[in-house]
């Protein structure tokens, strides 16, 4: 389904397992965390429940990422704090690592653009 076709609440709560997903935290982790119940992380996650605020700072607190980066990643000055994440993570690979790293992201990227268009 492409991100245009979900709803703002379905948009977050994927942001939000996405970056659940890539800090390798369970949804309990999280739960627990935030202090918010794990039913309810669920619900957010799959676009079945909103939240308040307080929730939601909460969550930004416990996965340690700006509320930017979940409410809107399409702005340039997000993609900036990408980019840096990625300098990052890469200033202590060496030239093997780095090939090998855009070989996989290549490959991967390549993966989520077919599967983007058989959906």
């Amino acid at each position: 389904m492409a991100e245009h076709d979900l709803s703002e609440n379905q948009l977050i709560g994927s942001r939000i397992r996405e970056a659940r997903l890539s800090r390798r935290m369970s949804q309990a982790d999280l739960a627990a965390k935030a202090n918010i119940s794990l039913p309810h992380i669920s619900n957010i996650e799959n676009g079945k429940a909103s939240m308040k605020l307080e929730s939601f700072i909460r969550i930004i607190e416990a996965l340690q990422v700006s509320a930017d980066s979940l409410l809107r990643p399409d702005v340039p000055e997000v993609r900036s704090l990408y980019q840096s994440e990625f300098d990052e993570l890469l200033a202590d690979c060496s030239p093997k690592e780095l090939d090998s790293i855009l070989k996989i992201v290549r490959e991967l990227k390549s993966t989520m653009a077919k599967r983007d268009n058989t959906i």
